[in-house]
């Protein structure tokens, strides 16, 4: 009878959260929400799960990266959980990252040898397998004990470039001594340039080649999904965030430096002569992440940036509506392939990607999928979700009639 009790009460815990969410909408299950809740999520384009007794039992279970989300909402803490599905406000943006790929169609191409696919890229003079890259997330051991290590380690396994977050559980040493090799580094400033530049200094003595400036955190948010969802956590928060939760005492990366001058840890003043800073303090190569308009491309190039990073933080920053894969075609129109274009947020699939790739970027950036893996299965997870887009990807390449990433052009895309 408990163990019964104990499904009853886990299936009724994934359905509320899936009725104040926007993240699923499952063959039935608006009409179960709606009797069972009175609600019904917002239209989406996806499906999984919600079966508790039917989740996949390992990472070769799953059929695509959606599988993955149900079992890490099982097992992480409600808490964890929603501070990283959530968007903010109304997650609008949130949505609207999933549903603007739907109104870019592709155009294939026939007749032509694929037999063999070549899916490497180049970024600042290494060459990897794939332009698929693990985005910088915060925290990742409030999803598996082992976190960040455990998502080197994955990266290491599949061949893949990860980038560190500032706000990671675990230090910029130990995450290269994982993936015993390239780890690229973001960085929020916080309100104290001093600080900033010592954080700097560290990651590049690590060896780190590349640093990715976030400014897009400048603001307030009102994180509504993982506001409900901490109501169900059980748990003291002051357990674990002892200094309070997003402190840079519970981020390693800052272990040793003096934060007595830090008021806040966002950018809020943040200008571009922070790049400038940043530019005169470090021979890393300078990503600027969070890029949106062709205003802010323009200053970019004019501040000597090496990469631009089109992002919205997966809608997590601003809720303006509007899906990042639609604002990256007017960024590539001024960047012209005079510094590579990184691209995130909402991609969930191979097809994401190579619309991406087909609209300007460079590579392409990965982060709630590999959380939902880290979150299911720790590693193999992690490494699972890759291989599957991986191979999506491989897959709509030989599908569009191209064998490497260097074939892919702006017209094999159209606009519905």
């Amino acid at each position: 009878m408990s163990d019964q009790i104990s499904q009853e009460q886990q299936r009724r815990q994934l359905l509320k959260w899936l009725s104040a969410s926007p993240l699923f909408t499952l063959p039935g299950i608006q009409e179960v929400l709606a009797q069972e809740f009175g609600k019904r999520p917002d239209p989406m384009v996806w499906t999984s799960n919600t079966n508790i007794d039917d989740l996949i039992k390992s990472p070769k279970d799953a059929i695509n990266v959606f599988d993955f989300e149900p079992v890490a909402f099982k097992n992480v803490p409600p808490a964890h959980f929603g501070y990283m599905a959530s968007g903010i406000d109304d997650e609008i943006t949130l949505r609207a990252n999933r549903q603007s790929f739907l109104k870019y169609s592709l155009r294939p191409r026939r007749l032509r040898d694929v037999s063999k696919v070549d899916a490497s890229v180049n970024l600042f003079g290494t060459k990897w397998k794939s332009p698929i890259i693990i985005a910088p997330t915060g925290g990742n051991k409030a999803y598996h004990p082992e976190g960040e290590v455990a998502v080197a380690r994955a990266a290491k396994a599949g061949g893949y470039l990860n980038v560190l977050s500032s706000a990671a559980a675990s230090s910029i040493e130990d995450v290269i001594a994982a993936r015993q090799g390239e780890v690229w580094y973001q960085l929020y400033a916080t309100s104290s340039l001093e600080v900033a530049k010592q954080v700097v200094r560290r990651v590049e003595r690590a060896g780190a080649p590349v640093l990715e400036i976030t400014v897009d955190r400048n603001g307030g948010r009102n994180q509504e999904t993982f506001f409900r969802l901490r109501k169900l956590d059980t748990r003291t928060c002051s357990t674990c965030h002892v200094h309070g939760i997003g402190s840079a005492q519970e981020r390693p990366n800052y272990d040793g430096i003096d934060l007595s001058q830090v008021k806040s840890m966002q950018s809020s003043n943040m200008t571009w002569d922070f790049i400038k800073q940043m530019r005169d303090t470090t021979k890393m190569k300078l990503i600027i992440k969070g890029i949106l308009t062709e205003e802010d491309a323009k200053l970019c190039l004019k501040y000597g940036v090496d990469g631009v990073y089109v992002s919205n933080h997966g809608g997590r920053s601003e809720d303006g509506g509007r899906g990042a894969i639609e604002c990256l075609p007017e960024v590539a129109k001024v960047i012209k392939g005079k510094v590579p274009i990184l691209f995130d947020s909402g991609v969930r699939r191979g097809s994401d990607i190579f619309k991406a790739l087909t609209l300007g970027a460079t590579a392409v950036c990965v982060g709630r999928p590999y959380l939902w893996g880290l979150g299911a299965f720790g590693q193999a997870g992690v490494e699972q979700v890759m291989e599957i887009l991986y191979k999506e990807l491989t897959g709509v390449m030989q599908q569009m009639g191209v064998k490497n990433i260097g074939e892919i052009v702006p017209e094999m895309v159209i606009k519905s």
